[in-house]
């Protein structure tokens, strides 16, 4: 340490009560504490205990059980939620790029924010940040790697948004190219994704409601047609299972995308730092069943199980 008067340097000067190193200068005698660690930004809670309330929430726990559970104010849980899923952003931006990959996967799943989309008040109908949003969802099938995602509407404009993240994340070898029978994808992937790909659609035909069935009851699937669209795609590979899976462990993980809840999202932000707070954790931190590892170790990404302080790592 070094005084800012004198410019000569500072003997220690015993402990600070937070237990900061604390330093005197021997010719003015004017103090100086060393600089505080801020690994949370201007957040002053510790960084044990954000660990275990991020947990709750990667465990389907909602923000107001979490904040009895802990005692910590709901505000300041959605603070660190969303500094915490700016940090995952920037560390699969940073990590998942020019990848390998020989099969993916991509699917949407559909959440809301405020409100759903037929609720929307007239006023409220130019507004983007309510109602319906879609989470593009593009993963490796072999390695069960989650390549990228992207938030938005489902409509063409998010889908090549979302496409031009999955060419970022992919290097220029060839690969295998399935998503479901949402026409958007055929143009995304041949004008965005710029990449040799061989692609298909996998086409659901879905039956009529049935007598006495239930409002919330899921439409029955009577047929899945695999249908090529360019390329040389493999007929036994087109499939969607695998990222389907990723859905439904979304659904269970995250609780403000559980099914009929009050537990939905209120703002668009925390949202989109839920998903990706979510799958850094999927990715880096969560063995895989089948795996016996995570999914970026599979993918030779990272040698070791990450854990959530390092996700939230400045």
């Amino acid at each position: 340490m070094t005084c800012h008067n004198c410019q000569t340097s500072c003997k220690r000067f015993g402990k600070h009560r937070n237990g900061l190193q604390r330093f005197r200068c021997s010719q003015c005698s004017k103090t100086y504490t060393e600089d505080h660690q801020r690994p949370l930004d201007e957040m002053r809670l510790p960084v044990d205990r954000a660990v275990s309330i991020l947990q709750l929430l990667l465990e389907g726990m909602s923000i107001r059980s979490v904040e009895r559970i802990t005692g910590v104010h709901r505000d300041t849980i959605l603070r660190l939620l969303v500094l915490a899923g700016e940090r995952c952003q920037r560390l699969m931006d940073e990590k998942l790029k020019s990848l390998d990959v020989m099969d993916v996967e991509v699917d949407e799943i559909w959440g809301f924010v405020g409100k759903k989309e037929s609720h929307k008040l007239m006023s409220e109908k130019q507004v983007e940040v309510i109602g319906d949003a879609y989470c593009f969802v593009g993963m490796e099938r072999n390695c069960k790697l989650v390549l990228c995602h992207h938030l938005g509407k489902r409509d063409q404009l998010s889908t090549n948004l979302f496409m031009r993240k999955l060419a970022r994340a992919t290097s220029d070898k060839r690969f295998q190219l399935t998503s479901d029978g949402f026409k958007p994808y055929t143009h995304a992937v041949k004008n965005h994704l710029r990449k040799p790909v061989d692609f298909a659609r996998l086409i659901k035909v879905y039956g009529v409601s049935r007598d006495g069935e239930q409002r919330y009851s899921p439409a029955e699937v009577v047929d899945a047609v695999p249908t090529p669209v360019f390329g040389n795609p493999v007929k036994t590979l087109i499939c969607t299972s695998y990222v389907e899976r990723v859905n439904l462990s979304i659904r269970m993980g995250m609780r403000r995308m559980t099914r009929l809840t009050n537990c939905f999202s209120k703002k668009w932000g925390n949202l989109e730092a839920a998903h990706s707070l979510w799958f850094a954790y999927y990715n880096f931190c969560r063995k895989h069943q089948t795996l016996k590892q995570t999914p970026a170790m599979e993918a030779e990404v990272t040698d070791h199980v990450w854990s959530i302080a390092e996700l939230v790592r400045p």
